[in-house]
């Protein structure tokens, strides 16, 4: 099961401290320069790290302890600023690449080569893939096995964040180092500002899926189907229990989640439960002989009843944590 306490956490790190160096050097290339390319990756780097820090916030905040506030805990605060870093890629990072790219292409601004340039963009290519590899390897670690495609889809949000934004560094410095190319071979500015203007559209497509993805874990996202599936054959392969009317879930956190559901229970098992110490019978005898007895009889099974069924739910709730670790809060009512 996935820890929250680590989940993300060494991917966000290392691409913070990594994007930190990458900004700073693109930037100094892009003075000497004036490539349009190299600033829109430059920007490129400048949300990423200002993102990748508000990630490391997120996943530090979703640690803290459950409290009477928050009896559920803390968990869905990696998804608020999970989704505020995907915002801000959105209106910095795409938003301010376009509008260089068309500003360029507008005013027709041309650019000095400089062969350092490449140099930064090439280093550039080896840190951002290496950071890929660690976020790529974070989530496999916490996949349980599951096919990629799948994995992607309900992988943890910050890492990832982290695995598409290192995947577009790498896509964007491919991007950044064939316009200077071209716009050097050619001496048309038009290769370099076009890259600019990709860059940022790419920047757009990928916040966009990030917000989606946030938005839907805010808004109660239930857990995987193929837990619910055996969560609820194991409600239904109790004895006790004759069928499960509702049931619901959501997440809390990364690989932790709550249900509530709401059973009809067989009165017929509770009855055989309640027989196996022979209290029936014995009761019966007692009961049979005077009113008086048979009321207390009554009011005796009045009280047992109730502490048969919550230890009956108690029990089924304790089997299904046992089978499913990563339900850590159970609701049974019954109808």
């Amino acid at each position: 099961m996935t820890d929250p306490k680590t989940a993300g956490l060494l991917p966000v790190l290392a691409a913070f401290l990594g994007n930190s160096i990458v900004c700073l050097s693109k930037f100094v290339g892009f003075a000497f320069s004036g490539s349009s390319a190299l600033f829109s990756e430059a920007v490129h780097s400048l949300a990423d790290t200002a993102n990748q820090f508000l990630l490391l916030i997120g996943v530090k905040k979703s640690t803290k302890a459950a409290d009477k506030f928050f009896p559920y805990g803390y968990g869905r605060e990696r998804f608020v600023w999970a989704l505020i870093s995907a915002c801000g890629i959105f209106f910095i990072g795409c938003g301010v690449t376009v509008y260089h790219g068309i500003s360029v292409l507008i005013h027709q601004e041309v650019f000095t080569y400089h062969s350092f340039t490449i140099y930064i963009l090439l280093a550039s290519f080896i840190i951002e893939s290496f950071t890929l590899f660690l976020a790529i390897r974070d989530i496999k670690k916490h996949s349980g096995g599951k096919k990629w495609r799948q994995t992607l889809k309900e992988a943890d949000p910050v890492s990832l964040a982290v695995f598409y934004e290192d995947s577009l560094a790498v896509i964007g410095v491919s991007i950044a180092m064939g316009s200077i190319y071209l716009s050097r071979v050619t001496g048309l500015h038009f290769f370099d500002a076009a890259g600019s203007i990709l860059i940022g559209l790419l920047l757009g497509i990928m916040a966009i899926v990030l917000i989606n993805k946030n938005r839907s874990f805010l808004l109660s996202k239930a857990m995987p189907k193929e837990l619910q599936k055996k969560a609820i054959e194991i409600l239904e392969s109790e004895p006790t229990i004759e069928k499960v009317l509702l049931f619901k879930s959501t997440v809390l956190d990364v690989n932790k989640y709550l249900i509530k559901c709401e059973v009809e229970f067989n009165a017929s098992a509770l009855i055989e439960r309640l027989e196996k110490n022979r209290f029936l019978k014995k009761e019966y005898e007692f009961a049979s002989e005077n009113y008086e007895g048979f009321m207390r009889f009554c009011v005796d099974y009045m009280d047992r009843v109730p502490r048969l069924i919550g230890q009956e739910i108690d029990d089924i709730e304790s089997d299904i944590k046992q089978q499913i670790p990563q339900i850590l809060f159970i609701d049974i009512e019954i109808n």
